[in-house]
This record gives C-alpha cells, structure tokens and sequence, in this order.
C-alpha cells in the first residue's frame, strides 16, 4: 500500500555546524517561544512546533514528505499508547477516589503523620514518585503523585510543578530499569558498568533534590527547619540507590529506593517533629484537622488507600518482563506483533518458543526507511519503526484496571464508573491532544535527524565535553520525554566522541542517562502530564517558566559531578569496569 523511499539523514545541511544547528532548534524555539512566551494553549504550540519540524526536515534536510508525515504520526500513535493512556488512567483513578470521599480520609491520614506540608511533599513527591517512577516511568509519577497531591490539598501549581522537580534522580531507572537496557542495547557496552557508573552520580543529586524541592516551596529559614527530616529522606534514598545498582541489578533499584526512603522517612516522624508545622494559609486550623481524623476508623483508612496499593501492585506486576512476555503472547495477535524475549533480540512465537521467522509486527511506513549515518554510528544503521498493538500488557491498562477494582472494592457501581470515565476523557480532551502533538514532534525530530545535529554540536566543546556532553543527555530528554529515548539517540554518539576524546566511554555513556534526568522537568511531555494530572491545562507556559531554571541548575550539579570523575585523578579511578551483580 505504502511504497516510501529510502534516506539517508543529514548532519549538517548548510555547511557550517553551528548554523545547522541554530536552524535544528528552530521546532523548539517555536513550541516553548508559543507556549511560554506568548501564552498560546499548548496543544495549538505543539501542533506548530511540528508543523516547523516537518518545514525543516522537508526543506533544509531534504527529508521526503512521506516520511516527515508519517513520523508525526507514528509519533502520536505511539504518544496515544505509552503516554496519554497512563495519564488518563491515573487522573481516572483520582477522580474515582474523589467520587467516593476517599481523598478527605487520605488527606486526613497523612495529617496524622505529618501535618506538615514540608514534609508530605517529601513523602508523596519523592519518596512515594519514586516508587512510581521505578514501576511504570514515562510519566507516570507526575500524573499520579501530582493528582495524589491535589488530594491532599496542595496548591495545584505546587502539585504540578513541584512534582516535575521532584521526578527527577530516580529517572534512569524507570520503568524496571528500561532507560538503563536501551543504554546498553544501543552502546553495546556492560550494563552492569554503566548501571553502576549511574549509581555513582546520580546518589549525589539524590540528596540534594529533597532539600531544592522544599526550598522550591518555601523560604531558606523554612527549609532549614526540617533539615533533619530532609537529610533522612535524601540519604536513605541515595544509599540504597547505590547499594541497588552497584550489587544487585538495574531493574528494582528504584523501587527498593523509593521504600526503602518512605519507610525511614516514617519511622523517623514518628520520634521527631519540626518545631514549626508549616502549613499554607487557607488550610483549615489544626484543631479542626485533628478532629475530623479523629472520626475515622483504622478500617476506613484503609479503604481510602486501598486503590493506591492496588495501583501499585497492578503497576509493579505490569513492569516485570515475564508477566508482560506472557500478556503479549496471549493477547496480542500473532499477525499483528512480534513478541520479543527479555535479551531484546530473541524473537518468540505465539507458543513462547524461540523462531527465526522475519518479524511480523506492524511494520509502520517507516520501518528501516531512514538511517542514520557517521559521526553518529559507526555504519550506516536502519531506523526501526515498528508498532505492537500491546494493549493489555501497556502501563496505562495497569492503572486503567486498578482504577476498576478499586472502584468496584469501594461500592462504585459499572454504570457510574463508566459515567466517571467519559468525564475523565472529556475534561483531558485539549491535553491528550497536546501530549500526542508532543510525541508527534519529538518523532519527527528523532526520524529527521535535527536531534543529531544538535546534539553534534556539543561535540564540539573539546576538554569541556564531560560537562556539555551531560547536557547532550539533558537536551535529548527535553526533546522527546524520555530518558529511554535520549539514550537511544545519543547513546552511540557518546560512545564514539568519548573514544577520540580520550575520555572513558563508560562514564559518558552514564552521563548522557544521568544528565538526562534533569531535563525531564523541562520537557514538553511532561509539563502537560503535570497539568493534565492537575487540571491546570493552559498554565503549561507558567510551570515551564518556574522550572526551567531548576532544570538547568541541576544539570549543571550534574555535569560537575561528570567532570570530576573525567579528570580528578582518584575518582577517575572509581569509573567502573567488570562489575558483577550479587544477582
């Protein structure tokens, strides 16, 4: 039916790099100069952001307008399946709890705690997003804990934007460890190394975003105030993360994290209370709190937070590849996807046994169509586009389900849980089509190559590259909302920079996954999670202003950090290399 040509991408059009990638930009400047600057709604910035990234590919790069065209929407297809299902999933489930009165009950039991909102920031956005993020990433933290947020009374500013900095050092282990396996399946060095490498970085920013999230909330004296709490939090967190990646494996090593952090955080508040509990003005006195905990029972708290358990059971049983192997092969047609064995290249038949058949997905229009070129890989290298319909095993059915369940648990009869559905979709209707834009973009940059110019660019910085070549990391999740997807882009291209450099491939490959983390605050896709998850559609351009300079900061923290072990003698010497886990 399709019959689109082949293409080679193109790196630097003009003949100038710092010009091809002024121009590359362009799509970026556009979408964040509509959406921050002029305050256009963001799924109209979204659709004109892509809009001028199909303009240059087609124009500047000489990129087919098939393939432009279809690039979009793979993109949107693929946003539609992995994102905007586990967004509207999670904003369902919150909007079940609502229905029910559950949230005041949760309200009040985390008042019981903490009253102090210093301190249920802590546990809700870093402790318990954690846990999250390990279990299902790709925007799920954001959407849960920030609707979770709301539920507790938090300005949904602070939900949201708060929450975007919060999801920040648990990011290269999302999802069972995803952004970690892409790092290794496209760099083609030890995983264990570079899992390790990680873990070495990034526990150093774990305990330093606690204290920037509070301060982001409140004043230095504040902040200071619970100071002890906040160091529990960071160090307990960041202890565990490196123990996790350094000795036992890549995939729960943010899940141990996040539990490991919320059981110490409140073990610790029940022998020590701030000497201020800082509250926001128009929350109801104390007293009043206290009393309305006082009329519920251990049993109605419990069911007030049983759809939470459920979720995160649903969401950590969905993550594990055995169960999502088995989903897939009795669900998914056997003409319509391939099911691929854990290793990522063993391909099953329908039976789970191993087959060296021709892969029988859907293979969209673009499927090895595109390629990408030196100084990016060392060969010319196919662009697969392949899209299985996953539909049972996908994370947003995980949260879809145990929305269900807990609503049926709670008495919500099906007709009104269908009625609460419809409500859910119509009131994110303008944010499934901001985030699917979104996607859009982020695919056309992929497929056209403009993330490769750019990210070209950084190579140029010489003896600063361990610095800039943490922002490449930075940069490729801003682009497309993944740190899965950055290290896909530019996992290779560190490698290959690192080896003429002289710089040791291993600790830059960990960078571009460590420094992504830090864009993931910034990126399109994520902003409009946040504000979707907090009904705040249209404040995209407000949030992205507040965290921006947050984004960059950290990323700085980070490729400092990157720096010293490059060049500091004796940490040079910590890089790792033959780690073997205890698992």
């Amino acid at each position: 039916m399709f019959n689109f040509p082949q293409w080679s991408q193109v790196y630097d059009p003009v003949g100038h790099w710092w010009l091809s990638a002024l121009i590359a930009a362009l799509p970026i400047i556009v979408l964040f100069g509509l959406m921050a600057g002029l305050k256009v709604k963001p799924h109209w910035s979204a659709l004109a952001g892509a809009a001028t990234a199909i303009l240059i590919a087609c124009l500047l790069l000489h990129m087919p307008a098939s393939l432009a065209g279809a690039s979009f929407l793979y993109g949107v297809a693929t946003g539609l399946m992995n994102i905007v299902w586990i967004v509207v999933a999670a904003v369902y489930l919150y909007d079940i709890s609502v229905s029910t009165g559950d949230f005041e009950i949760m309200k009040a039991s985390v008042g019981g705690i903490t009253a102090d909102r210093r301190l249920q920031l802590l546990l809700v956005a870093f402790c318990f997003g954690a846990f999250i993020e390990g279990c299902a990433g790709f925007g799920s933290p954001v959407a849960i804990a920030g609707a979770f947020m709301i539920g507790l009374g938090f300005k949904p500013f602070h939900a949201a934007a708060l929450n975007l900095i919060a999801n920040t050092a648990p990011v290269a282990w999302g999802a069972i460890g995803t952004p970690v396996h892409m790092l290794a399946a496209v760099t083609q060095l030890p995983e264990a190394d570079m899992n390790a490498m990680i873990g070495r970085i990034l526990p150093i920013t774990a305990i330093i975003v606690p204290f920037w999230l509070v301060r982001a909330m409140v004043g230095w004296r504040e902040t200071f105030e619970v100071l002890p709490a906040i160091l529990v939090v960071g160090v307990s967190f960041a202890s565990m993360q490196f123990f996790w990646s350094n000795y036992m494996d890549s995939n729960l090593v943010d899940i141990t994290a996040g539990l490991f952090s919320l059981l110490c955080t409140v073990v610790f508040l029940l022998f020590w209370k701030p000497k201020n509990i800082w509250r926001f003005p128009e929350d109801p006195d104390p007293g009043v709190a206290a009393a309305a905990r006082a009329h519920h029972t251990s049993g109605q708290v419990l069911r007030a937070w049983l759809p939470f358990v459920i979720l995160s059971v649903f969401v950590f049983v969905w993550g594990r590849q055995p169960v999502k192997d088995w989903i897939n092969r009795h669900t998914t047609p056997h003409w319509y996807a391939t099911v691929v064995d854990k290793d990522g290249k063993t391909v099953l038949d329908k039976d789970g046994k191993e087959t060296k058949k021709e892969v029988k997905g859907w293979t969209t229009p673009l499927h090895n169509k595109i390629s990408r070129s030196a100084p990016v890989v060392t060969k010319p290298t196919p662009e697969g586009a392949i899209f299985p319909f996953i539909w049972l095993s996908a994370t947003g059915t995980a949260c879809f389900l145990a929305a269900i369940v807990g609503g049926l648990i709670r008495g919500v009869n099906p007709i009104k849980l269908l009625m609460l559905f419809f409500h859910t979709v119509f009131r994110m209707r303008w944010a499934v089509i901001a985030i699917s834009a979104m996607l859009g973009l982020g695919f056309v940059t992929r497929y056209s190559g403009t993330d490769a110019v750019l990210g070209l660019a950084f190579t140029h910085t010489g003896w600063f590259f361990p610095f800039f070549g943490t922002f490449l990391g930075w940069l490729g999740v801003a682009l497309t909302g993944s740190d899965t997807s950055s290290n896909a882009l530019f996992g290779s291209l560190q490698r290959i920079t690192a080896q003429q450099l002289g710089i040791d491939p291993i600790l830059m490959t960990s960078a571009n996954s460590a420094g992504g983390v830090m864009g993931k605050m910034v990126d399109a896709q994520s902003i409009c999670v946040a504000t979707a998850a907090t009904n705040q559609v249209g404040n995209e351009g407000m949030i992205f202003r507040f965290v921006f300079w947050h984004s960059i900061a950290l990323g700085a923290i980070v490729g400092i950090i990157v720096m010293a072990y490059a060049y500091v003698p004796f940490l040079k010497a910590l890089v790792p290399h033959g780690v073997k886990f205890l698992w």
